[in-house]
C-alpha cells in the first residue's frame, strides 16, 4: 500500500450561467389507471433539471400510481437548475393548493418544504433525507416530506477501477459543492479510495460553466475519475466524454445514464424502478393508508453492474471477464 498524499482541492470560482434560468411547464401526458373512478387528484412535480435519470424517475412514479389505479392530473415544472426558480415552483403549487407534491433531487424537496408544512411531499432521487434537512429521521421523517433514496453503493463502485484500470495509483473525484448528494457520495469515495491506497485529488464545480476546466486540470493529474450521482455532471458527461477520449483518463460514473454517455463502468441503480418505488409511497398517501410523517425513507436495492463496451474500447481497456454479460 503506498503512501497517501493530502488531498488536493482544484475549486471552480463560481461562474454564473444563462441557461440556468426559468423552467419549463409542459406538463407531460398523465396516464391514468384504470381501478380510481373518483375525481383526478391533482400532483405538482418539481424537477431540478433534466438529464435521463431524473426523467426517468418521474416516469416511474407516474407508472407506479397509474398501476395502482390513482387517476392523477401533473402540473410539471423544470427549474432548469437554477434555485430561485425552484423556490417558484414550490409557490405555484402551494397557492394552487395541490394535493401531493413529487420532489425530485434535493434541491426540490427543499424549495418544497420550505413552502409548505401540510401538503404531502414525496421525494425521489435524493440520496440522504436527515442529511439534508428534509425529515427528522430517515426512519421517522415526522414531518410531511418521504420517498425514496438513490444511495448507491459508493465503496463498491470505487473497488471497480482497479479490476478495469490494474496500474491505478491516483484518483479524481469530481462533483458539485452546492450538491448535498453528491457531497455526501464525493466523501464515501474519497474514504474507499484511501483505503484501497490511492492517492485522491478532488475537483469541486459550482455551475455547469465550470466542469470543463475542472475536469480537465484533474484529468491531466490522475489515472481515472469517478463521479458520484451529480446533477451537474450528469447534465455535462458528453464534454467529460470528450475529455477522458483526449486524456485517455476513464471515467467511473455512479449513475448508469452516465456511465453509458461517457464513462466505463459502475454498480448502479435503475431509476425508472426507483420512482416507481416512490411513487407505490404516494399511492398509499393518497390512498389514506399512510402519512408521510410515519413512512420510513425507502431504500433503492436490485443493483446492478453496467460496462459502456464502446468507451472501454477507445480508451483500451480490457473489460475483466467478469463483466463481459454487463456490456452494453
Amino acid at each position: 500500500m503506498m503512501k497517501k498524499r493530502v488531498l488536493t482541492m482544484v475549486s471552480a470560482v463560481l461562474v454564473s450561467v444563462g441557461l440556468l434560468a426559468g423552467c419549463a411547464g409542459t406538463p407531460p401526458a398523465a396516464p391514468t389507471g384504470g381501478g380510481n373512478t373518483g375525481a383526478d387528484v391533482n400532483i405538482g412535480i418539481i424537477q431540478l433539471m433534466e438529464h435521463p435519470a431524473l426523467d426517468a424517475a418521474r416516469e416511474g412514479f407516474m407508472a407506479a400510481l397509474a398501476d395502482e389505479g390513482i387517476s392523477a392530473t401533473y402540473d410539471y415544472q423544470n427549474a432548469q437548475g437554477d434555485s430561485a426558480t425552484l423556490s417558484t415552483i414550490a409557490q405555484r403549487f402551494v397557492n394552487n393548493n395541490v394535493d401531493m407534491i413529487l420532489a425530485i433531487a434535493t434541491g426540490s424537496a427543499q424549495a418544497a418544504a420550505s413552502e409548505t408544512t401540510t401538503i404531502p411531499i414525496v421525494g425521489t432521487a435524493i440520496t440522504d433525507y436527515e442529511v439534508a434537512r428534509l425529515v427528522d429521521s430517515n426512519e421517522a421523517p415526522v414531518g410531511n416530506v418521504t420517498g425514496a433514496s438513490d444511495m448507491m453503493p459508493v465503496a463498491q463502485q470505487v473497488g471497480l477501477i482497479p479490476e478495469f484500470v490494474p496500474d491505478v495509483q491516483t484518483i479524481g473525484v469530481l462533483y458539485s459543492s452546492n450538491e448535498p448528494n453528491s457531497v455526501i457520495q464525493a466523501e464515501l469515495a474519497i474514504a474507499a479510495a484511501e483505503a484501497l491506497g490511492l492517492e485522491v485529488v478532488v475537483g469541486t464545480v459550482t455551475a455547469l460553466a465550470d466542469v470543463q476546466q475542472v475536469t480537465i486540470s484533474v484529468a491531466n493529474r490522475v489515472d481515472a475519475i469517478y463521479i458520484p450521482t451529480d446533477n451537474t455532471y450528469a447534465s455535462a458527461m458528453s464534454l467529460v466524454a470528450q475529455i477522458s477520449l483526449d486524456s485517455g483518463v476513464p471515467v467511473f460514473a455512479a449513475d448508469t445514464n452516465m456511465v453509458m454517455t461517457g464513462g466505463v463502468a459502475t454498480l448502479g441503480i435503475n431509476y425508472f424502478d426507483l420512482g416507481y418505488q416512490s411513487g407505490l409511497m404516494a399511492a398509499q398517501i393518497l390512498r389514506g393508508e399512510a402519512e408521510p410523517a410515519t413512512m420510513p425513507i425507502q431504500w433503492a436495492d436490485g443493483f446492478s453492474y453496467v460496462v459502456n463496451g464502446d468507451m472501454a474500447e477507445a480508451l483500451g481497456i480490457t473489460i475483466p471477464e467478469r463483466f463481459a454479460e454487463y456490456v452494453r
